[in-house]
């Protein structure tokens, strides 16, 4: 019966085992900050401040508010834009907001298609 050696031996087991434990405890952990983070929301304007958005962590749109003297029927395409653009802040400051949650559990590994 072959005896395990300095490569093979009985620790092994034990360094994966704990390895495994630490791998599951970041797995809870980054599911607990990822469920935290959805429900926070960030905030954008555009134009000023004439249009802001609000966004939870989800991506989910909570409000769009607009300044009563930004609308005018004659130039709709320009009220868009703003939209848009608030929007589009919004989205990128709640993906830096996941990004920031995650790397604080992570240690800021870069584990491709984590987020």
């Amino acid at each position: 019966m072959a005896k395990g050696n300095k490569f093979t031996g009985g620790g092994v087991n034990q360094n994966k085992a704990a390895m495994m434990q630490r791998v599951q405890q970041m797995q809870a952990d980054m599911e607990r900050m990822q469920e935290e983070i959805s429900e926070k929301t960030v905030e954008a304007t555009a134009g000023g401040g004439a249009v802001t958005v609000t966004m939870k962590g989800s991506h989910e749109l909570v409000s769009v508010k607009l300044k009563p003297e930004i609308v005018d029927p004659d130039d709709i395409e320009m009220l868009e834009d703003l939209i848009v653009a608030a929007v589009n802040e919004a989205g990128t400051k709640a993906s830096q907001m996941m990004e920031e949650g995650m790397a604080s559990i992570t240690g800021g590994l870069n584990i491709p298609g984590l987020f």
